[in-house]
């Protein structure tokens, strides 16, 4: 019995993934004729699959056959979300999620290296279309640089020897004071 896929993970398993791509290229049709791989349209979708990793000669072109049917996918689970939703993460984490998954996991699986030009393209591809009027409504803290850090960290090091001498210092007086 195949284990069960954890509920509202958001992510898809290697081979759903795999499953949807050869589905979406039309590489994997039970029952129907494969064409287009070569002049026999009668093959069986085993050896259509085998033409075509022969015909993507190297690991560039079969990524980016590969991405196109990822960005397919991602703009088909777009058309869901409305205007108003673009920027309600809520919304759009499961979409965006997929295609940085799909474009990593296919990197990956070819041994391509992620990240990567072809990848990035996709992924500004999609804020520029779909994300570039999303504003923060809350202000975004971020560290300060190091040098600042740095010095916010040794100044009360620092202070702390130094305010000790100086009550060493005036208590050795004996005066009381005021």
């Amino acid at each position: 019995m195949a284990p069960s896929a954890q509920k509202g993970s958001g992510r898809l398993s290697r081979g759903l993934l795999l499953l949807w791509a050869l589905l979406g290229t039309g590489l994997c049709h039970t029952g129907a004729e494969v064409e287009g791989f070569t002049q026999d349209a009668r093959m069986s979708p085993t050896v259509a699959v085998s033409n075509w990793t022969v015909r993507a000669q190297t690991k560039e072109e079969a990524y980016t056959n590969v991405t196109q049917q990822c960005w397919e996918y991602f703009v088909d689970m777009m058309r869901n979300v409305t205007a108003s939703e673009l920027c309600e993460w809520k919304i759009i984490s499961r979409p965006y999620s997929f295609l940085q998954y799909c474009l990593e996991a296919w990197a990956d699986h070819l041994r391509y290296g992620y990240p990567n030009t072809l990848a990035e393209q996709y992924i500004f591809q999609s804020h520029h279309r779909y994300f570039h009027n999303c504003t923060l409504q809350h202000q975004v803290y971020f560290d300060p640089p190091e040098d600042v850090l740095l010095a916010m960290i040794i100044a009360p090091i620092c202070l702390i020897p130094f305010l000790v001498t100086l009550v060493i210092w005036r208590s050795k007086d004996g005066k009381a004071q005021p």
